[in-house]
């Protein structure tokens, strides 16, 4: 058998993303879909409940501080595609903020005629005048930067302003007249990923093709990223090998010097001292040394820190002090560096803690912050405030059944925490009755799998209640209680139960529960999931037609092989922005970037074990399949539209209960504003009402 889809298929001529031919053909099947899908009685409530939701005038409006102004980015009914702006402290405590509006993207694509999409935008310190803002056509990876001056409001032109093409890459701040650039789009090309293999400092004022090469890597790398810190001035290129492994390089007064760091540890430079956490075991220490405080070889998951000068010198040498070492039970799953502070949030049994760490006088000191700042049964995303002048944190909580809440935590070098709720997001569907709680199925090795059940505190276990089970499973990403208005208004609302699955490739125990799925041993999270779906027919919540399954990107390569491998265990399958083609997918668009994940279609050795998760070859006509729904973007130039494409087709081919439907923009994300992701959302969702609920 061939390691590649051969031109004889007969799909393939779906990858040609805009020709006229593939576009006539989405069209078609979109229109039907909509028509189809829209004339069911519950979508246009569906549609409303959500739009309400994501237009809302009382959501939290995130921000970031720089000097003495709070920045966010918002968008609602009058502006779509949203608005950057900017307001005080005292502003921001109040009911209603007062807003400087510094950038409408709205109507900035009605000026230029470009479906622009919001990508993000770097404030130059100290000064914040200036600021580099990033747009991408219609929601893609690849964007443009241009320069904003944030006293007239303008966009510098060129040639004094900086403006970096449409391409993958970024431009950032070294100071007032250098930034550092990226592109795909450099002479020296990009690489098999697509993404930059070139750093350069460009001086203001110059053309951009007068910018100074800082560092290039080889064509079959990942790529290479760029991060200066402009209150310290260390600049740090992240060279991305594969997809878990990289070197770090700091630029130095001798030029880039690179860490002798293990390549599958993620690396974090923070002024003095770097943070390194650990995906395999590691010994730093040589030989005749016992290792760091006297233990031996470090494992993985651990966060270890150590005195920058001392790792540039000599890593072996370093002082390293382990700051994090979880068990079975924990997941080290994110890092934040204040002024004097280095936050962690770990999961315990997939449920969020938060510890801070301070180098004192008798070396580093760690204090639990858990129960003070009330976390409980929630998930918790913690942020600096301001890292380069205070340690204050933002703090953001959330569950399945707790809207958003904001607060700012104040933390002192003594024992005293402060937390002061500044933001509380109001309820967006009716919980009455509803409760959640966590179950573990076991998988057919006998792996214990967690997860988490959302629905009626009084269900009957009948079989009879409809049942959406939605997973993940890859790239170390754990799936943590959030409240979703969408789910909650689309399908909890309605008495209906929702699973969030904790399988083997997630992130939920750290790097050990991320490797028992990997490449050849992917079939595991595979087994993980219909372990749950079969447990919640066992346990009487559901039954198979009424039991559907989500996923989207990496999870719909998961639900892509429920709909092959495990059809009998479902009653309909919504497969969203997915791969599907395994033995294509490394020649289209970023997926070469993927392989470390799941292997190398063209080594036959790795094809044999690609083959047995690739639904589009796995595809089987003598065997039944449920309904199903397929959705991509035209404009997702990161996972493939074909891949859903030609699924599409292969199933129609054979008669299957197909639906198909593309957004015309969006990019991986699957949509660009409230209403289309209105449209993503309740097209999916009215699908699931339609085949579970009968």
């Amino acid at each position: 058998m061939t390691t590649t889809s051969s031109p004889a298929d007969p799909h393939r001529w779906l990858e040609d993303v805009e020709s006229d031919a593939a576009l006539a053909w989405v069209r078609e099947r979109s229109a039907t879909s909509e028509r189809t899908l829209q004339a069911h009685p519950l979508h246009d409530e569906l549609h409303a409940g959500i739009q309400d939701a994501l237009e809302a005038s009382d959501r939290i409006p995130l921000v970031a501080q720089v000097g003495d102004h709070l920045y966010g980015f918002w968008t609602d009914a009058e502006h779509p595609r949203g608005v950057w702006r900017r307001t005080t402290w005292e502003s921001y405590r109040t009911e209603h903020p007062r807003w400087e509006v510094l950038v409408d993207v709205d109507a900035l694509a009605a000026q230029e005629d470009v479906p622009w999409v919001w990508q993000g935008a770097r404030v130059l310190r100290p000064d914040a005048d200036r600021a580099l803002v990033h747009l991408s056509r219609g929601g893609s990876d690849a964007g443009t930067t241009r320069e904003l001056d944030l006293t007239t409001g303008e966009f510098v032109p060129a040639p004094e302003g900086f403006a970096k093409p449409e391409a993958k890459g970024s431009l950032t701040w070294r100071d007032r007249d250098h930034v550092y650039l990226t592109t795909a789009d450099d002479p020296t090309g990009a690489t098999r990923s697509g993404y930059p293999r070139t750093a350069r400092l460009w001086r203001r004022g110059t053309p951009m093709a007068q910018a100074e090469v800082v560092h290039t890597i080889p064509e079959e790398d990942l790529g290479l990223f760029v991060e200066h810190d402009q209150t310290r001035g260390t600049t740090v290129l992240h060279h991305a090998l594969a997809f878990y492994r990289s070197h770090t390089l700091v630029l130095t007064e001798d030029g880039v010097r690179r860490l002798d760091l293990p390549e599958s540890a993620e690396t974090s430079v923070h002024g003095d001292h770097v943070a390194v956490r650990l995906r395999h075991p590691w010994d730093p220490s040589p030989e005749e040394h016992a290792g760091p405080s006297g233990a031996g070889d470090l494992a993985a998951g651990s966060l270890v820190v150590a005195p920058l000068a001392e790792v540039l010198d000599d890593v072996r040498s370093a002082t390293w002090t382990t700051l994090v070492a979880p068990d079975d039970r924990s997941a080290l799953v994110d890092l934040v560096w204040t002024a004097n502070l280095l936050v962690t949030t770990t999961l315990v049994d997939v449920l969020h803690t938060v510890q801070s760490h301070r180098l004192g006088d008798h070396g580093w000191e760690t204090r639990d912050l858990t129960t003070t700042l009330g976390i409980d049964l929630r998930t918790a995303s913690v942020a600096a405030v301001d890292e380069h002048r205070s340690d204050d944190l933002w703090l953001v909580t959330t569950g399945f059944l707790q809207p958003m809440r904001l607060s700012l935590v104040r933390t002192g070098a003594g024992a005293d925490v402060e937390v002061e709720v500044l933001k509380a997001a109001p309820e967006r569907f009716d919980a009455t009755g509803l409760t959640v709680t966590q179950a573990w199925a076991t998988s057919a090795d006998g792996t214990p799998v967690p997860y988490w059940q959302v629905g009626p505190a009084d269900l009957p276990a009948d079989g009879s209640t409809p049942t959406v089970l939605h997973g993940y499973g890859g790239f170390e990403h754990a799936l943590t209680p959030a409240y979703d208005p969408i789910v909650g208004r689309a399908w909890l609302a309605h008495g209906h139960v929702h699973i969030v699955a904790g399988i083997r490739g997630g992130g939920e125990f750290g790097p050990r529960w991320h490797q028992a799925a990997l490449q050849e041993s992917r079939h595991r999270a595979y087994e993980d999931f219909v372990a749950v779906a079969r447990d919640l027919v066992a346990r009487g919540v559901t039954s198979v037609p009424h039991l559907g399954t989500t996923g989207r990107s990496n999870g719909g390569l998961l639900v892509g092989n429920m709909l092959t491998g495990y059809p009998e265990d479902f009653g309909a399958v919504v497969c969203q922005v997915p791969l599907l083609d395994m033995a294509r997918y490394h020649e289209l668009l970023a997926g070469a970037s993927w392989m470390a994940e799941y292997g190398d279609p063209d080594d036959p050795e790795q094809w044999e074990w690609l083959r047995t998760f690739s639904p589009y070859q796995r595809f089987d006509p003598d065997r039944p399949t449920p309904p199903v729904y397929l959705a991509t973007s035209t404009r997702d130039d990161r996972v493939h539209p074909g891949h859903a494409r030609k699924m599409a087709a292969l199933l129609e081919e054979h008669g299957r209960d197909v639906t198909y439907w593309e957004n015309t923009e969006g990019g991986h994300g699957g949509a660009s504003t409230a209403d289309q992701w209105a449209t993503w959302h309740a097209l999916a969702w009215t699908f699931l009402h339609a085949r579970l609920t009968a």
